[in-house]
């Protein structure tokens, strides 16, 4: 059921990507920092998905009831009433659809459908030849009294065309076209006097046809109008973890060129449940994608800024800091491990335990370019004595750490790896005398690979989430590197039933967007 209703989302939710977030007003100077793009194999996928279920929820449409007096030859005055018209059952085996962009909007076409209807019917007539009013009643569809009632729409046709603005801070689906068109209504008679009942039945053709192709163009309508009612009210951000959120806000009407949806997403971290900006200010972000080529569903550009935000952000929560008391040769950790690289330490403190703090002095600088993802990273580390169970630092050294990474996918999040590049020593203070660096490059390095670097993967294995639509993952995923930013070109499938998407798609159907 989820699957169902979250597929009528699912074109909004595409031409919307992310999570159809709205964007603030009253901040037009600021731009984003991811871009993406909706391909024409997204903008089909979305539209088969779409149109079926879509179409499935037309299913049992209740239609006005329809009443009409008229005169028939030899009989005289006839009143005739159906009533509980219900449009029961919609084919599209044989039909045929298409998704489409123009100059104004996103077009939906569903032709060479056909359907049933239902109904209850009822008349009386009079007739200078009988005194007496005659009438009758029974179902369509249903015999009664050895009278069998058909109805079949063919040649159903209906289609939308919508516009998506960023309407007083929010994004709004505008439907710029609605319609619906049917081309035959077969209604058949059989037994009894069905010759009687053709001739009035065939009058009330002109007024189904007309009756369902207006309630079909209203149902789309007001879907519409109800999917602008759930993005008012969707949150601007997702939340990653205690410390940071990621800014989802759309910065601009989306932009339809060349088959494809744009959208320009501000992207950056920020402190969970904060709003105010960073102080360091980022370049602008070029729009650079690189899937024109693919057959991926989804493009999405994530600028290098966006890493560098998220880099600001936990820095600044003050978690960039480690105490390390324990090590692979944990005879290091000890004064007696360095009493031939310091020997004043072991000389002042011998044979005492020791730890060493490592504090990120500065965000780390995060760049990207077509050969890879490289880091700088500038740390204090500092040499602590435990003695007589008192924490006493004798020496500070002051690091420069270069790393490289790749960026690989986590089901729908981005997640990386770093690696170790190499590293600068240079002693800021010291209580023990002057040691020359070179002699404790060992320890650093194992500390280094050892502990700093997979402690950096495991968080950057978990991933960071990248806006995607509600009740759908990202599949089949290539990344590659450009010039300053990160291009991942993805398909789309449907998110277990058990995920928080399917949840929040469960939410949703109670609401009754169709």
């Amino acid at each position: 059921m989820a699957r169902r209703w979250g597929a009528l989302l699912l074109l909004t939710a595409l031409s919307c990507l992310s999570s159809c977030l709205p964007s603030p007003g009253g901040d037009e100077g600021k731009k984003g920092y991811i871009w993406a793009n909706v391909t024409q194999e997204g903008l089909d996928f979305a539209k088969e998905v779409l149109i079926r279920e879509a179409v499935s929820s037309l299913t049992a449409l209740h239609l006005p009831d329809i009443s009409r007096s008229f005169r028939i030859p030899f009989v005289g005055g006839v009143e005739a009433f159906f009533s509980s018209i219900i449009l029961s059952h919609l084919n599209l085996s044989s039909s045929s659809s298409g998704a489409h962009l123009g100059d104004t909007g996103i077009g939906i076409v569903v032709t060479g459908a056909t359907a049933n209807i239902t109904m209850n019917w009822r008349y009386t007539y009079s007739s200078w030849l009988i005194p007496v009013d005659v009438s009758d009643e029974g179902s369509a569809s249903v015999r009664v009294s050895n009278r069998v009632f058909s109805f079949e729409v063919e040649g159903m046709q209906a289609g939308i065309t919508l516009r998506i603005e960023n309407h007083e801070g929010f994004l709004k689906l505008i439907v710029i076209d609605c319609g619906s068109v049917i081309e035959n209504i077969f209604i058949s008679l059989d037994g009894g006097a069905s010759w009687f009942y053709q001739g009035w039945v065939d009058a009330f053709e002109e007024q189904i046809r007309s009756s369902v192709e207006t309630a079909v163009v209203k149902k789309i309508k007001d879907g519409i109008l109800k999917i602008n009612l759930l993005l008012a009210r969707l949150p601007s951000e997702i939340t990653v973890d205690s410390i940071a959120s990621l800014n989802v806000t759309f910065m601009d009407d989306p932009l339809m060129a060349n088959e494809t949806v744009g959208f320009e997403i501000d992207g950056l971290f920020t402190e969970s449940n904060m709003s105010y900006s960073f102080t360091h200010q980022f370049g602008h972000f070029q729009r650079v994608l690189s899937c024109e080529h693919s057959s991926k569903m989804l493009g999405i550009s994530v600028d290098e800024a966006v890493f560098n935000s998220a880099s600001d952000v936990y820095f600044k929560a003050g978690v960039m800091n480690w105490i390390v008391d324990k090590l692979p040769d944990q005879s290091l950790l000890n004064t007696a491990g360095w009493r031939f690289i310091v020997p004043q330490l072991y000389k002042k403190y011998p044979n005492d335990e020791m730890e060493l703090t490592i504090s990120v002095t500065s965000p780390p600088l995060i760049r990207i370019t077509a050969g890879g993802i490289s880091s700088t990273i500038s740390a204090d580390m500092t040499i602590d004595v435990i003695d007589s169970n008192q924490i006493i630092p004798v020496a500070c050294v002051y690091m420069v750490i270069s790393a490289s990474g790749t960026l690989g996918m986590s089901g729908s999040d981005l997640a990386g790896e770093v690696r170790l590049d190499g590293f600068t020593l240079e002693l800021k203070w010291s209580n023990v005398g002057n040691f020359h660096m070179y002699l404790i490059q060992t320890v650093v390095r194992v500390l280094l690979k050892d502990v700093f670097i997979p402690y950096v993967n495991t968080r950057l294995s978990r991933g960071f989430p990248l806006p995607v639509i509600h009740g759908f993952t990202l599949t089949n995923s290539d990344i590659s590197l450009g010039d300053s930013n990160a291009v991942i070109c993805t398909d789309l499938a449907s998110a277990p039933s058990n995920s928080t998407s399917a949840k929040i798609i469960s939410s949703l159907i109670k609401q009754r967007v169709f």
